[in-house]
């Protein structure tokens, strides 16, 4: 075959897939087309004038993947987009015109404080609803929800305090058209709160859609909302004052800012429905407007926590975060708004172990993640090993397309979010980390590794500074965002063991050691012993005590279909006496 009619062959490629994706961009790099191999664009530019253009690299056209055999890294050579990647679709509620409550309905919103005109304004409606709760239909209240002149949703509740969403509709705030064209507005956490903000004079007041529950606030209804709140000068929060309301409003202020929420409080009272009842409009108009704002950054007054000192000194420590592995979680656990360093020799299996946390804290806590992994290429392949762990199995060429194939795939979708870039410094990603922490509420941020994601700000030639700086720019991010970081760290050069293995390294193996332990919250050793088929999970340091145990180890199989690391338990029989010893 000639080079030109090899070169149209790998430019036909654009209008091609690979393993299932669609190619967005044919040679990213723009790199000798057709060549099997060439320079690599990862290190080339920095080697030395007489080996600029050295040969250094293998290119696979047809599967997209280039090799470095002089910096021993992957890269991609086209860009790529899931096939079949589209918006997801709604269903869309039948329109019908808001019918008024029957008397009755009318009687109890009155017991309530909400009057009929208020329920005029608000379009709230009334009819037959079949319950899944009861298993039969009953006559229910409806929440209409609307954007523009949309109707987007409704919510169904009847007379035992049971709810619904209409099936297959997208998520949204209530009456989010309110409050377009105001400078502020009001966040609550359920319909009835509105309605008794209405009554009270304050239009200009959302809720969420499905009130609050403890660690699965996701808010994807916000990610379609966003766009509403841009022009907001003061956001007020007015959640309920159990534990489920206030870790709603926790997640609000990080995903909105702190710059701009405001926060409500209720006295006594639940919520502003309760409050409407006892006090009256008047007096709930008055916590609207005396909402505090979010304690000032950097300062920190004992009103400003005492609820957290209260909590602390009638329970204690707050758990850890957990993983979902046994083994592991007994010796380790975590908090947000801080970061693992995890290391290990190459291959041993530290970014598949970090996948397998976050996977593990997604599946807990439904935690998203963002994934800054230049060696964890290409793109597809990574996808692939998160699906693998969310599946648990291998998917095969008759999955593509299926039932569970579009489930797991609309979840990594949702859960999951690649930064691809040409080039990485520590400053784009943390940039593109804060986004996502804002439009898709990210809860992880991986880094892997960290000598390929550069601080070109810092201009110290001191690696021991250089370290420093890095993280605490990260430690920085994690606390301001709420985020859990990890930072994936390659060792130095290790040293074989009298019997021939490769010593275990700690945090002083990586370059620049002694500040990676002073300054990392938790670290994380990952070995791989390849005689016993087992992968080991060390606990290098944690930074409080009652979130796991220095030294301590989890053993584990590795399943090749899953990609999952299966607790094992390792048997040590070195200087056990035997039986007739």
């Amino acid at each position: 075959m000639s080079r030109t009619s090899r070169l149209i062959k790998y430019k036909l490629m654009q209008t091609t897939e690979i393993n299932g994706f669609l190619i967005d961009e044919f040679n990213q790099h723009k790199l000798e087309e057709g060549k099997k191999q060439g320079i690599c664009p990862n290190c080339s530019s920095d080697r030395k004038p007489k080996n600029v253009k050295a040969k250094c690299a293998s290119y696979d056209w047809e599967r997209g993947l280039g090799t470095c055999h002089n910096c021993n890294t992957s890269f991609q050579l086209h860009t790529y987009q899931r096939k079949g990647a589209s918006e997801k679709v709604y269903v869309r509620p039948v329109t019908i015109e808001p019918k008024l409550p029957a008397s009755k309905v009318i009687d109890w919103f009155k017991t309530r404080g909400i009057s009929q005109q208020t329920l005029v304004d608000l379009q709230i409606g009334e009819g037959p609803e079949y319950m899944p709760q009861t298993g039969k239909t009953e006559n229910v209240i409806k929440f209409n929800y609307f954007m523009g002149d949309q109707l987007i949703n409704v919510k169904y509740r009847d007379g035992r305090k049971n709810f619904k969403l209409y099936k297959g509709a997208e998520k949204v705030f209530y009456n989010i058209n309110s409050i377009i064209g105001y400078e502020y507005c009001v966040i609550t956490e359920g319909e009835m709160d509105v309605l008794a903000l209405h009554e009270a004079g304050i239009p200009n007041a959302i809720s969420v859609p499905n009130g609050a529950t403890l660690n699965t606030n996701n808010l994807e209804y916000l990610d379609a909302c966003i766009d509403y709140f841009e022009d907001k000068d003061k956001i007020i929060l007015a959640c309920d004052s159990d534990e489920a309301g206030q870790a709603l409003q926790a997640e609000l202020v990080r995903r909105l800012g702190s710059e701009v929420c405001f926060l409500a409080s209720f006295e006594d009272c639940k919520d502003a429905n309760e409050y409407l009842q006892k006090y009256g409009k008047e007096k709930l108009s008055e916590r609207i407007t005396g909402a505090r704002p979010v304690p000032l950054e950097n300062v920190t007054t004992f009103r400003d926590i005492e609820d957290e000192v209260t909590d602390f000194v009638r329970n204690g420590f707050k758990p850890g975060f957990q993983v979902g592995l046994q083994n592991f979680d007994d010796i380790f656990s975590t908090y947000t708004g801080q970061f693992i360093t995890v290391t290990g020799i190459p291959s041993s299996g530290k970014s598949d172990f970090v996948d397998q946390m976050v996977v593990g804290y997604n599946a807990n806590y439904g935690w998203k993640t963002a994934f800054a992994s230049p060696e964890n290429q290409p793109t597809y392949l990574h996808a692939h090993k998160l699906m693998r762990k969310t599946w648990q199995g291998m998917p095969t060429r008759d999955d593509i397309g299926g039932e569970r194939w579009n489930q797991v795939a609309d979840h990594c979708n949702s859960n999951y979010f690649h930064i691809d870039m040409e080039r990485y410094t520590l400053e784009s990603v943390l940039r593109k980390g804060a986004e996502l922490v804002k439009r898709k509420g990210i809860k992880c941020l991986v880094i892997d590794p960290f000598n390929k994601v550069r601080d070109i700000d810092c201009k110290t030639e001191d690696v021991n500074r250089y370290t420093m700086e890095y993280l605490t720019k990260i430690e920085i991010f994690a606390k301001k965002f709420d985020v859990l970081v990890f930072i994936v760290a390659h060792p130095t050069k290790m040293y074989k063991t009298q019997d021939g293995k490769i010593e275990e390294p700690t945090m002083y193996n990586i370059k620049g050691g002694g500040e990676w332990y002073d300054a990392s919250y938790h670290g994380i050793l990952v070995h791989r012993d390849y005689e016993a088929k087992t992968v080991k999970a060390k606990v290098l340091k944690v930074k409080f005590q009652n979130l796991g145990e220095n030294g301590a180890e989890a053993y584990f199989k590795w399943e090749p279909k899953s990609g999952c690391f299966i607790p094992h338990e390792q048997i040590n029989v070195a200087g056990e006496k035997m039986p007739w010893e």
